[in-house]
């Protein structure tokens, strides 16, 4: 029998690099979608609001399978769920290549993907958390990273693919690479330690069959009774609000003020580079300093950018702009998963992560269709990112009123 407390080799760390390359997946297809923005308005003449619209039906969908599969997760095992999804995913990218219409557009890209990405977040990171008590925020953050790695290669490789090969073969290609890579990953999970007979890292004090189902923690029922449930749901609101009217719209906005659309794109990619340090400083930090305190820090952050966002025209200062959002909000998304393990506990783990991402999800999608709407009425981003600078600062009042729950 394997020696649970002492093994060889801790299997916690391949998990750490399957939900890795899951996540770099994900943050790939998010941090694109604003490459090939203009190319679609140009093609097709649709307004901003319209091809937002898109995007936010695939992160809309994306939210309610996150609490489907994240339930999933807490009770059987996601190697089987992530490969389907890893398949409906790279098959949404393929077709994607052979739209012609505004509902071509929404249905492959807003329901296909949007069930694709389902389950690439709630599962993985829901699994990482099981996998460690100590060190749980350091490794969720380096997991998480992963979404900085695609921000960083996926939008330079689109870009120059799309001015190589035009956006249809772009998506053809990166599709390919999207099955590839989410299907072999899958193979790897495992729900928890108990299924190699091993303990969570960290975890010396009880045997492996009481952690063997997560008993430990809230029950679905009792967390919903709870305040701080709805809490961790309303600043995750106000995050993906703010989050994501600037990853669709950042771009468009850069080419607005005309600025080249390469460069316009390396903004993305600084986005995505940046947010792999502050995912895994944060998360070795916040393993001290408290959660709360990091996302305390991630809310000023983007609060504090949001607003000077509005006033830039110089290159050099969106350049530092997209460094400093990008520490913000790579300290939140980091700690996402972690605050709900320690507020609730990890017998519900994946449910809950599953609910509080759908809250982020909306906020996604409200996001960069009101910003789209706000520049088709105006002519101009400085109202829709003054309003996203706002829903941070109430985020950031959310977060101040987080207590822990007196079990």
């Amino acid at each position: 029998m394997p020696d649970t407390r002492n093994p060889k080799f801790f299997y916690g760390y391949v998990i750490v690099a399957a939900a890795f390359v899951m996540l770099m997946v994900m943050g790939g297809t998010y941090y694109s979608f604003g490459v090939f923005f203009s190319p679609l308005l140009a093609e097709f003449g649709w307004t901003r609001a319209m091809t937002s619209g898109a995007f936010s039906l695939c992160i809309m969908v994306e939210g309610v399978l996150g609490i489907v599969l994240g339930r999933a997760t807490d009770r059987w095992s996601p190697r089987i769920v992530i490969t389907l999804c890893g398949f409906l995913l790279g098959l949404g990218y393929l077709l994607m290549s052979q739209i012609s219409a505004l509902w071509h557009f929404y249905l492959l890209y807003g329901v296909v993907i949007g069930i694709g990405l389902g389950g690439l977040w709630v599962p993985p990171v829901s699994i990482v958390v099981r996998w460690f008590t100590k060190r749980r925020n350091m490794m969720t953050g380096i997991a998480v990273a992963g979404t900085g790695i695609g921000g960083l290669i996926t939008p330079l490789l689109a870009n120059w693919l799309i001015s190589t090969y035009a956006w249809r073969l772009s998506y053809v290609i990166l599709g390919g690479i999207v099955l590839v890579l989410i299907v072999l990953a899958a193979q790897f999970l495992k729900r928890d330690p108990a299924q190699v007979g091993q303990l969570p890292y960290g975890e010396n004090g009880r045997g492996i069959h009481e952690l063997q189902l997560g008993n430990s923690g809230l029950s679905l029922r009792e967390a919903v009774y709870t305040k701080q449930l709805w809490f961790v749901s309303g600043m995750f609101f106000c995050f993906g609000f703010c989050v994501f009217s600037v990853m669709v719209h950042i771009v468009p906005h850069v080419i607005e003020l005309g600025i080249p659309a390469a460069s316009a794109a390396n903004i993305l990619a600084i986005i995505g580079g940046v947010s792999i340090a502050g995912k895994t400083i944060m998360g070795a930090a916040t393993d001290r300093i408290g959660t709360r305190t990091g996302i305390i820090i991630g809310f000023i952050l983007m609060f504090a950018t949001l607003v000077w966002l509005v006033a830039i025209r110089e290159l050099w200062m969106l350049y530092l702009f997209a460094a400093f959002f990008a520490f913000g909000y790579a300290s939140m998304i980091a700690l996402m998963s972690p605050i709900i393990a320690e507020l609730f506990g990890l017998s519900s783990v994946g449910i809950l992560l599953g609910i509080v991402n759908f809250a982020a999800t909306i906020g996604c999608a409200i996001g960069p269709v009101l910003a789209g709407w706000l520049f088709d009425i105006n002519g101009s981003y400085q109202l829709a990112f003054l309003l996203s600078a706002a829903v941070g600062l109430i985020g950031l009042i959310i977060t101040l009123f987080i207590s822990p729950i007196h079990r």
